[in-house]
């Protein structure tokens, strides 16, 4: 270490001459280097130590008081003297979140293997519960199903196609109730009461035919038969007029048709036919003459 000695002899060496200066750097070179080879060295001077650092704990409170505390617990930037919601010795913590720690790769593989052991345990659980309502049904049959038989849907079918039938004939049956109920006089009638009303009719339409004969049949000589189907209702009004078979000629067809409609209406029912009669049907042969004259005969 260097000492005031040193500086002296240092600054009286600045002050010799150049010869004496010489000769005592050469003395002081050779004792500089003799402290270099013997490991001699020099150290600053170190600073004393005060004690040990120690951290110093300060608490933000967001309250203060008028009046100190006797006995501070915590050095804070303002003055409190008690607060808080609670008699024991606590201190507020801070609001924050901890923040989570990194999760290691090791903790990461360990926790997507045992999600996955779950999804798998999940799945067979699914699996095993299906089977068991599938086979369920199977044990509650005494025996098994022939073949040939019925199955559920078979059965709906039918019950379904018998209701429709039934309908049907519901539906048959209640057109034919409401149905007029019609008689035929052809040839012959075979009871007074039809073959009255048709002869009376017969005499009317003769009568109103001749007094309407076509006058185009007249110019032109067209003579022939045709064959009618009347519909009388019961009240006496023409329900339909039908060419049976027709004479061959248009003028004469029209004709007939045109007369029975001149004709009406007709007498109604007697009680005796409209009880079990609606509708009365006169078949008869219109006869259009040489002589133009208009008869009726009846139908064969």
């Amino acid at each position: 270490m260097v000492n005031h000695s040193v500086l002296s002899s240092l600054n009286r060496l600045a002050r010799l001459d150049q010869p004496d200066r010489l000769g005592l750097m050469l003395l002081f070179s050779v004792f500089f280097h003799a402290l270099i080879l013997f490991g001699v060295t020099f150290k600053t001077p170190e600073m004393k130590k005060s004690g040990a650092a120690t951290s110093l704990d300060v608490v933000l409170v967001n309250r203060k008081s008028a009046s100190r505390p006797v006995k501070a617990d915590t050095l804070a930037q303002a003055n409190l003297d008690g607060g808080g919601n609670t008699d024991a010795d606590r201190r507020a913590k801070s609001p924050l979140p901890v923040q989570p720690r990194p999760e290691s790769e090791a903790a990461q593989k360990q926790r997507q293997t045992g999600q996955l052991e779950q999804q798998a345990r999940t799945l067979m659980t699914q699996v095993k519960s299906t089977q068991r309502v599938a086979q369920a049904p199977a044990k509650s049959e005494p025996k098994e199903t022939p073949a040939n038989s019925p199955t559920g849907s078979d059965l709906a079918m039918k019950s379904l196609e018998a209701a429709r039938m039934e309908a049907q004939i519901s539906r048959d049956w209640d057109a034919y109730q409401k149905k007029p109920k019609r008689t035929f006089i052809g040839a012959r009638a075979q009871e007074y009461r039809f073959a009255r009303y048709a002869e009376d009719w017969r005499i009317k339409v003769e009568k109103i035919g001749n007094l309407n004969y076509p006058e185009e049949a007249k110019r032109q000589k067209i003579y022939g038969s045709l064959q009618l189907i009347v519909n009388i209702k019961s009240n006496g009004s023409v329900e339909s007029v039908e060419i049976k078979r027709s004479s061959g000629h248009k003028v004469l067809d029209e004709a007939a048709i045109r007369i029975v409609n001149l004709a009406a209406p007709y007498a109604p029912f007697p009680e005796d036919i409209r009880k079990d009669t609606d509708i009365l049907g006169i078949v008869r042969t219109w006869n259009f003459t040489r002589a133009d004259e208009l008869g009726t005969t009846a139908a064969e």
